[in-house]
């Protein structure tokens, strides 16, 4: 089965259509993966084996990736009777009683849960290390971060464990452990997909369920397979044209792409490598017949950080609130992290006025934002200011609780405008240093318009494949 590590989910699938191999083997197979490259990389938190092997061996819906193995985040979707922490000692015993309507699309697809993933405590920072689960570690430097809040999905597709895993963004947390881990990773327009049935929206709409992929074929066809609204939502995307995998390999036509070279924020570091990326994928677009020119959209970058740090510790306040009802009591002391308590009395302190204050600006900012994307197609941008950072790097303690999060707000500057706005971005894997570090760049399309993203991303990855680099810690290696 070594051979098979290699291939995308819908390769996979494939195989299984032709009865050349049967779900069980894939299973099982992905099972000896994680046994194998797992404790070098604590990418998996909570195994699901029993689960897995005993749907494989049932009957399976027929769809698009039925027989093929998966991974869920351990954050946000529930799957019934599997526990999902948070990343946090607080729901260290919390077990759903119910699949969310994501996941009862992933099986609907066909797809078989292997288990849950790492990921930092209540998705807050863009690193993996949570003090319950652990640090997860990149599969290319195992000293380094895998980025967050997706970090244990990134580093098990990175590594070769399976082809694609459940991610979802909230500030970048599926662009940037792509960028971290050197695979491909879509954030979709608001709405894209439902977060039905335990919410309408989160935080006005900044949080989107997807995934990680090594190619761009199993995003589209994975989003294809879950998009849509469900009963009561409170609003939708705009509907797609045509199913996402009949983008992938189509013409994207002469797009218009607009790049920034520079900080998003005013005086902000930005390292040279990540420039470089850039510069790289400036290049490889034009020399693929792209209008290419440096042009950016005009934004207050500081009011509109200092506006989504309003949002993010309400939200951060919200997220313990709701947390102590699903439990039934409030946590501890030590059940929670000090950034996290951090966070939460900030929000606390938040009055109503400034939070819709906040709001104001960020929706005047998502106009300002739409505006650059009726003169160009798309936005080039680095998906981070750094390369993937050594661990430890955004590490708070009692006595300085929130360096984490202020740490974390010039590596991350080019992501959260996608999530005020809604609008669908991906990062790409074009580019490596010296060191061997995978340095993604982000590229935004205008407000629905994830075709846009899959005809281009599809086109780069032929230009530039990606899939066959492999890490160090890379699961077909026996």
């Amino acid at each position: 089965m070594k051979e098979l590590t290699g291939l995308d989910a819908m390769a996979l699938a494939e195989l299984v259509r032709r009865r050349e191999v049967k779900p069980i083997e894939l299973v099982d197979d992905a099972i000896e993966r994680i046994e194998r490259v797992n404790p070098a990389l604590n990418a998996v938190v909570t195994p699901m084996y029993d689960l897995a092997r005993r749907a494989a061996s049932e009957p399976l819906p027929e769809g698009p990736f039925t027989g093929v193995p998966f991974l869920m985040k351990d954050l946000m979707a529930s799957y019934a009777g599997v526990r999902m922490t948070f990343g946090s000692r607080f729901l260290r015993d919390y077990v759903p009683d119910h699949d969310s309507e994501l996941v009862a699309r992933h099986k609907k697809a066909g797809l078989i849960c292997l288990g849950k993933t790492n990921t930092p405590e209540l998705g807050i920072l863009p690193t993996t290390e949570s003090h319950f689960l652990g640090a997860a570690h990149n599969p290319w430097d195992t000293n380094r971060s895998t980025g967050g809040s997706s970090g244990g999905s990134a580093a098990a597709v990175a590594a070769g464990i399976v082809p694609m895993a459940h991610a979802n963004d909230g500030g970048g947390s599926i662009r940037i452990p792509a960028s971290c881990c050197g695979i491909f990773g879509l954030k979709p327009t608001r709405a894209r997909i439902t977060l039905a049935p335990d919410y309408g929206d989160i935080q006005g709409g900044i949080v989107i369920e997807h995934a990680v992929t090594r190619s761009v074929r199993d995003s589209a066809a994975l989003l294809d397979a879950t998009a849509g609204p469900s009963i009561g939502d409170p609003y939708r995307a705009p509907p797609q044209t045509r199913p996402y995998v009949q983008e992938v390999g189509a013409d994207p036509g002469r797009l218009r792409i607009g790049f920034l070279r520079g900080p998003a924020t005013e005086g902000a570091p930005i390292d040279p490598e990540c420039i470089a990326a850039v510069d790289d994928a400036v290049k490889l677009c034009a020399d693929l017949g792209h209008q290419v020119e440096e042009a950016s959209p005009t934004l207050d970058v500081g009011r509109l950080t200092q506006a989504f740090m309003v949002l993010w510790s309400s939200g951060g306040a919200q997220r313990v609130e709701g947390l102590s009802l699903l439990m039934g009591r409030k946590p501890e002391p030590d059940e929670l992290e000090p950034l996290t308590w951090a966070i939460a009395e900030i929000g606390q302190s938040q009055t109503a006025a400034t939070y819709l204050m906040a709001w104001t600006l960020l929706h005047k900012a998502s106009r300002e934002f739409a505006a650059f994307f009726v003169d160009y197609d798309l936005w080039l941008t680095p998906t981070l200011a750094e390369p993937p950072l050594p661990l430890g790097t955004l590490e708070s303690t009692p006595e300085n609780p929130l360096h984490g999060l202020f740490r974390s707000g010039p590596y991350a500057q080019f992501t959260p405008i996608c999530n005020v706005a809604g609008n669908p971005a991906m990062s790409v894997p074009l580019y490596w240093n010296a060191a061997g570090l995978p340095i993604g760049v982000q590229f935004v399309a205008g407000f629905g318009e994830e075709a846009t993203l899959f005809r281009l991303a599809s086109q780069l990855e032929q230009a530039r494949p990606w899939a066959d680099r492999h890490p160090p810690v890379w699961a077909g290696t026996h």
